[in-house]
């Protein structure tokens, strides 16, 4: 009985297409040292481990919407000059490459948000995410454009927030995570915060997806949009180990058979 309903999982999961994918961790991009790719080879978009990231290069305006990719270790360094920096400095788990996402729509000068599309439906376990140089000095110190968060006493309840949505094979939502780039919601400005490491954002709860959707939202938002600068960086997409599930399942049912022939069934 056992055995039957292990192989009525591995069917299951067969048909329905959830199988592991690898990991995503941008490290098949090739760059030279200090260096980032923003899609003015007009290629519209990368592909890392079998997933693309969505591009569009303006190049009458040298501008991009989307994802790029770099691996600037400037910490320091802030303004639109460090669009493609990240504030850790390097890629997640201490790697090289990461990429970074510009959302147009939150900033008022587009229709298509960031999407990362996958080779094939299956879920995902999560991503890892933090701030940008650009973005996280405006918040940090506020700039021509953008206030500093918390205002002049510290106390205004800012916040930054990221939310990714998950689409199915038709491009419907199979659900959303919302993960806090900065909170100054506390009663205790003490607990106030910038992400400044890498953090992980669980999209376990999100399902069986063919992509993913990025969108920004905060409370310095004018007429024209968003006025905090509209980026985020992410690394590291971990895929749900469907296929171990598999393995380990067949490996159990082994198992099963074998003892059941030792003891003479």
């Amino acid at each position: 009985m056992a055995s039957r309903r292990m192989l009525n999982l591995i069917i299951f999961l067969a048909v329905s297409g959830i199988v592991a994918a690898d990991v995503v961790t941008l490290e098949d991009l090739s760059l030279s040292a200090e260096s980032y790719w923003n899609g003015s080879d007009a290629s519209g978009g990368f592909t890392s481990a079998g997933t693309w990231f969505n591009n569009n290069y303006n190049a009458t305006y040298g501008s991009w919407d989307g994802f790029s990719y770099s691996n600037i270790t400037d910490t320091t360094s802030s303004g639109l000059s460090a669009q493609y920096n990240t504030i850790t400095g390097e890629g997640e788990g201490s790697s090289s490459n990461y990429a970074i996402g510009w959302d147009p729509v939150a900033a008022g000068f587009g229709t298509e948000p960031p999407t990362v599309t996958f080779g094939s439906a299956g879920a995902i376990t999560g991503l890892y995410v933090t701030n940008n140089n650009y973005a996280y000095y405006s918040m940090l110190n506020g700039d021509a454009f953008s206030k500093k968060f918390g205002g002049d006493t510290g106390s205004d309840a800012d916040w930054f927030l990221l939310t990714v949505t998950g689409k199915d094979t038709g491009g419907s939502s199979t659900g959303s995570a919302d993960f806090y780039l900065a909170d100054y919601r506390f009663s205790d400005n003490g607990l106030d915060y910038i992400v400044d490491t890498w953090q992980f954002v669980d999209l376990s709860p999100l399902g069986t997806v063919k992509g993913l959707e990025f969108s920004l939202s905060s409370s310095d938002t004018g007429v024209w949009g968003m006025n905090t600068p509209a980026y985020f960086v992410i690394d590291t997409i971990v895929p749900e180990p469907a296929t171990i599930l598999l393995l380990g399942a067949g490996g159990l049912m082994f198992r099963r058979r074998r003892a059941g022939q030792q003891r003479g069934y």
